[in-house]
């Protein structure tokens, strides 16, 4: 079975196991409150994903985990590579490189080691890079969240639910 078939069934299987309620914890109200978010992506993947979780307990995970994924968004060549990887699917590595314009294939296999050493892309059987599946919500997540700190939400004509 290819890594692309195997990926779609994982994808199918939890989005089954969500819809059966198996797979991801209820969310318990606690004292400290309840952070989540959710997605849902139909191009270039299916994909449909729910995480709720009380603060305490998640921030006391280990950091160095977290800390890499962030370390490994920290540059805005590595944002473009993921970006494009969002928008368009799977890529060549000359397709990323010039989509990220980095000057040498060097400089762009420095940036992917970061991202797959994260969790955030992996290549396919073919020598193509992409998105992890499951990395794909997680990451499209921060990046929102990164804007909205930054102020970038504000100017669109959805505004963000603040409560």
């Amino acid at each position: 079975m290819d890594a692309e078939l195997a990926d779609r069934i994982a994808a199918l299987e939890a989005r089954v196991a969500a819809l059966e309620g198996q797979g991801q914890p209820e969310p318990v109200a606690s004292p400290g409150g309840l952070v989540g978010y959710h997605g849902e992506l139909t191009d270039p993947l299916e994909l449909n994903w729910a995480i709720n979780v009380t603060p305490g307990p998640m921030l006391a995970f280990a950091d160095g985990p977290r800390v890499e994924v962030l370390a490994a968004l920290s540059s805005t060549a590595r944002v473009a590579l993921v970006r494009t990887l969002a928008e368009k699917g799977a890529q060549t590595a000359p397709a990323l490189q010039e989509a990220a314009e980095l000057g040498s294939p060097g400089q762009l296999y420095h940036h992917l080691k970061a991202l797959t050493g994260a969790g955030i892309v992996e290549q396919d059987k073919r020598g193509s890079y992409r998105l992890k599946p499951t990395a794909t919500i997680p990451v499209l997540v921060l990046l929102t969240a990164a804007s909205d700190v930054a102020g970038q939400l504000k100017n669109l004509s959805v505004r963000p639910d603040r409560g």
